[in-house]
């Protein structure tokens, strides 16, 4: 056993000795450069590896190489510490058994720095061959292993990207320096068969430059920039020259589209951009260039609808229409145009009225204006009674199809009496009903028309004075035609008697039913009719009447007093029958199709229509006409006048 001496003196060694070792152990943790260590590269343990990593350098460039990977979309031309940060491949580190040493914590020291400031190799101050040093020195070094690695790694990375420019030299340098790396083989091999295809694409990228510069983009087919940029990529898919080839054929041709623009060319721009969007679809340099096109033909377009308006505002409807067609060729989804082209129509269909609008016109010498006039629009409608018709005769056949091809306007009720006395009196005109002696009156007791040598145009239906707002009647054909006349004198416009068409087809309002309101007795007071309800001021009642009708007149009501017809017409079909241009006829054979007046040389006998308050119902029908001498006078007749547009 050993003496107590003995134990003393180990005791006292052994406890100096731990002392030394807790002493090197607090001035390397806390003074590393005692022992030619970088306070920086003070090695520390990692928390997802498990493995010993320098904790400065190597963190910045990681943390940065995060960075860009984060940064956006993959770029073909990254930084090589990125493209090294994406690989997919993984370090098989050695499972390393005790701590770096000094010696070799100075190599990864230098290794590190080497490979941050990007000397691979080529030297024996290369990380390559630092690392390579230190993986001799101590085999189961991790830090000396991933070193190796991500030499290799980032040769790879420089290898490609000099493959993807093109530079042939740099690429064949950086490969022999691989070779002489472990594990290198399959890379090697994969990137000689990426240099063979690049020395097979070189000179078509050469040529295909050259007829870039040369004008030749796209064309011709078969020998262009495009086509052998096309041929390039099936060789080399990845290819960033090829690609970036491509987008410069396509910025031809989009430079294209834009020069056909300034030549306001739009047909060839959309030939351009149709082939630029086949080329590299939906690009951003497309999508970019579309949009300026989109632009330019919107203010151009815009220009030209305004030279349109500016020639309708003028009443040139011929060049309205041609500029409307030009600004609709340019761009055909243009704000404005449809409301244009509505304008367009009216005016020339309507002189710039709308259908169902409601105008008067004033007179030019004198004060006062004319009654109110709605636009009726047009339209095609068969004409007369059909042969399966009840009731109908013969005058009403042969049904035919009208095409009123023009628009007009037409009273919106009969002329008034204080609208015809308003004529007498600022043209001295004397009516028949005056210089004839007489009209036609109602006798409540016979219940039946009688001629009264007294009763004048100023009188009602039983030769009373009639009020101002009754439809004016005792009314020859004559006297009807001098009003229009008188009209188209005072306004410049031209006022007329409707033809017997214009007045069917507006009285049937679009309909195709025996009256405006359907086929039998109305549910509601539309007109002035002859109702079984209706009394006259005796108690007569009507022998043939619309059963349960009643609208609370006998004779003529005030104009406008029931409800309109679909074109805005009001008594069209009641109240008071009424004068039209045409000559009587008794059948529509040979009659016209395209709604003018028929008319005879010096006829006598001319056309009246629409029912009156008098009328039964078949006589109330739509098709319902009949005829009468030009010279009657009837308190059951009106007119009501129509203007041209």
């Amino acid at each position: 056993m050993p003496s107590n001496a003995t134990l003393h003196r180990q005791r006292t060694l052994g406890g100096a000795l731990g002392i030394v070792v807790l002493g090197c152990a607090l001035t390397y943790h806390f003074f590393p450069r005692v022992f030619h260590v970088e306070p920086t590269q003070a090695p520390r343990r990692s928390m997802s590896m498990g493995t010993t990593v320098p904790s400065s350098e190597a963190q910045v460039e990681q943390v940065s190489a995060a960075a860009e990977i984060n940064a956006g979309p993959p770029m073909t031309l990254a930084p090589t510490v990125v493209i090294v940060a994406r690989s997919s491949h993984k370090a098989n580190l050695p499972e390393q058994m005790s701590a770096d040493t000094p010696d070799v914590l100075a190599l990864l020291t230098r290794a590190t720095k080497a490979l941050h400031d990007g000397q691979l190799v080529g030297d024996k101050n290369s990380a390559a061959a630092l690392f390579a040093q230190a993986l001799k020195a101590k085999p189961d070094s991790r830090r000396a292993a991933q070193g190796l690695f991500d030499v290799h790694a980032r040769l790879v990375a420089q290898i490609d990207q000099d493959i993807v420019v093109g530079d042939v030299a740099s690429a064949q340098d950086l490969l022999d320096a691989l070779r002489t790396l472990p594990n290198a083989t399959d890379d090697v091999a994969q990137l000689e068969a990426s240099l063979k295809t690049l020395a097979k694409v070189r000179p078509m990228l050469a040529k295909a430059a050259a007829l870039l510069q040369q004008g030749n983009a796209d064309q011709p087919v078969g020998g262009s920039a495009l086509d052998l940029y096309h041929e390039v990529q099936k060789l080399d898919p990845q290819n960033a020259v090829a690609e970036q080839g491509v987008l410069q054929v396509q910025h031809a041709v989009l430079d294209r589209a834009l020069a056909a623009v300034a030549q306001n060319d739009f047909a060839s721009a959309d030939k351009a951009l149709t082939e630029a969007q086949a080329i590299r679809p939906d690009s951003q340099q497309m999508q970019d260039t579309h949009k300026r096109v989109d632009d330019m033909r919107e203010q151009r377009a815009t220009g030209v609808l305004a030279q349109a308006r500016s020639a309708l505002d003028g009443g040139n409807i011929a060049m309205a229409k041609k500029l409307a067609t030009q600004a609709q060729d340019i761009s055909p989804n243009l704000a404005g145009l449809a409301d244009f082209e509505e304008q367009l129509t009216n005016a020339r269909l309507y002189a710039s009225y709308k259908p169902g609008q409601i105008f008067s016109d004033r007179y030019v010498d004198l004060p006062g204006k004319t009654p109110a006039m709605v636009v009726v629009p047009t339209g095609s409608f068969q004409m007369g009674a059909p042969d399966n018709e009840d009731d109908h005769n013969a005058a009403e056949t042969p049904q035919h199809q009208v095409t009123i091809g023009k628009g007009f306007a037409m009273a919106r009720s009969a002329i008034t009496v204080g609208q015809f006395r308003e004529f007498v009196r600022a043209s001295g005109y004397v009516p028949d009903s005056v210089k004839l002696d007489g009209a036609s009156v109602y006798d409540e007791q016979s219940g039946a028309l009688r001629d009264d040598p007294r009763a004048t145009w100023q009188d009602d239906y039983a030769g009373h004075r009639a009020g101002e707002n009754l439809p004016v009647v005792n009314i020859s054909w004559g006297d009807a035609k001098a009003y229009a006349d008188w009209l188209s004198q005072r306004t410049g416009k031209v006022y007329r008697l409707p033809s017997e068409a214009e007045f069917e087809y507006a009285l049937r309002g679009g309909t195709t039913t025996r009256y405006w309101w359907g086929d039998g007795t109305p549910t509601r007071p539309v007109e002035n009719l002859t109702g079984s309800g209706d009394r006259s001021h005796i108690g007569r009642r009507w022998s043939h009447a619309f059963r349960g009708y009643s609208d609370g007149y006998w004779g003529p009501a005030p104009v406008m007093t029931f409800a309109a017809n679909p074109f805005g017409l009001y008594d069209i079909n009641g109240n008071v029958s009424e004068w039209v241009q045409d000559c009587w006829h008794e059948s529509y054979v040979s009659a016209p199709n395209d709604g003018s007046g028929w008319l005879n040389p010096g006829c006598g006998t001319h056309v009246v229509r629409g029912g009156s308050w008098g009328s039964s119902p078949d006589q109330v029908n739509s098709a319902y006409r009949e005829g009468a001498d030009g010279s009657m006078r009837s308190g059951r007749v009106g007119f009501r006048v129509l203007r041209e547009l």
